[in-house]
């Protein structure tokens, strides 16, 4: 598959079928997002228009969806409480709760961090990250709780993007995971990328033919923190930082986190005490944050306890 801009071209894959449905696998659009791209027109099979979702796609046939590029709404200012853990005139590092989403997106266009940031900050955040998420240079999952560092000049924002393009930021999360891990620390590795199957979440993959590379190189190192009643308190420590990193690699050894909704089940001995604690997240926490400051040269370094919700699940864990 080849992109031209905003113009999606590629050929119906080996299966064929519906339409819409040949369009959304070969694609990565959704089944919906096709359909109504469809009925704008903006849908080509063999350079004619295609508006008929159910039409049966042979194999090969060549398509074109021209996407029309999203216009970021400008976000707003909203009086939301912040957690400051350090700020000084370049930057600002936060210890975000969890259920927060970082940026306005499509389903969330306010009541994000960022929202919360500008109030803060009175707008002064570098420009970088467009109007939409000015200032963010990293991300947290919406249910992991845990420090960000945020960028309110370009100038910060450049020099803390190349220490997370060079890996050298230095990052711990806790995690509660059901068993326990044997070895009781280690290494996973293993290249992350957009799953085939769910466009939501993301998978481990191979290289393809050829040597073709294929997602991400990723890399955690785990070790043992805490053995509990069929679960396992742990640190990771990150050399990589790619989405769900921890949350993939965990799940790829069979031990996912607990309560985790998307990458794992948690053991059935477990579920009760969740529900009976409403404790319906990822226990996951970025408890350690550290890099060299980008404008003042030195080296800081950030530790956040671990939240009350998860404090109260290890707790009942170890009775």
């Amino acid at each position: 598959m080849g992109g031209n801009g905003n113009i999606i071209e590629g050929r119906i894959g080996d299966a064929g079928g519906r339409l819409d449905k040949a369009l959304a696998e070969a694609s990565g659009l959704s089944r919906e997002r096709v359909k109504a791209l469809m009925g704008e027109g903006r849908v080509t099979l063999a350079g004619k228009p295609a508006s008929q979702a159910s039409l049966k796609a042979e194999p090969g046939t060549p398509f074109a969806i021209a996407v029309p590029e999203a216009a970021p709404a400008e976000a707003v200012a909203q009086d939301i409480p912040l957690n400051v853990v350090f700020e000084d005139e370049d930057l600002i590092v936060v210890d975000k709760p969890a259920g927060l989403v970082v940026h306005p997106a499509a389903g969330n266009l306010d009541g994000t961090l960022v929202n919360a940031l500008l109030h803060h900050c009175r707008g002064q955040l570098s420009g970088i990250g467009g109007v939409a998420r000015p200032g963010i240079v990293h991300r947290i999952d919406k249910d992991t709780s845990g420090l960000l560092v945020v960028a309110k000049t370009d100038r910060a924002h450049e020099g803390l993007a190349v220490q997370f393009a060079d890996h050298s930021i230095e990052r711990a999360y806790n995690a509660v995971v059901g068993g326990r891990p044997i070895p009781a620390a280690g290494t996973v590795t293993g290249a992350i990328a957009r799953s085939n199957t769910n466009r939501k979440k993301m998978a481990l993959v191979e290289d393809g033919p050829n040597g073709q590379k294929r997602g991400k190189h990723a890399v955690t190192h785990y070790r043992t923190l805490e053995l509990l009643k069929g679960a396992t308190l742990i640190e990771c420590r990150l050399e990589t930082g790619r989405t769900h990193q921890v949350r993939v690699h965990m799940s790829s050894i069979g031990h996912a986190l607990l309560g985790d909704p998307v990458y794992g089940r948690t053991p059935s001995a477990i579920r009760p005490i969740l529900q009976r604690l409403d404790f319906s997240r990822q226990a996951l926490h970025a408890a350690e944050l550290g890099f060299i400051h980008p404008v003042k040269g030195e080296k800081v370094h950030f530790v956040s306890p671990i939240p009350d919700d998860m404090r109260t699940l290890i707790d009942e864990l170890r009775h």
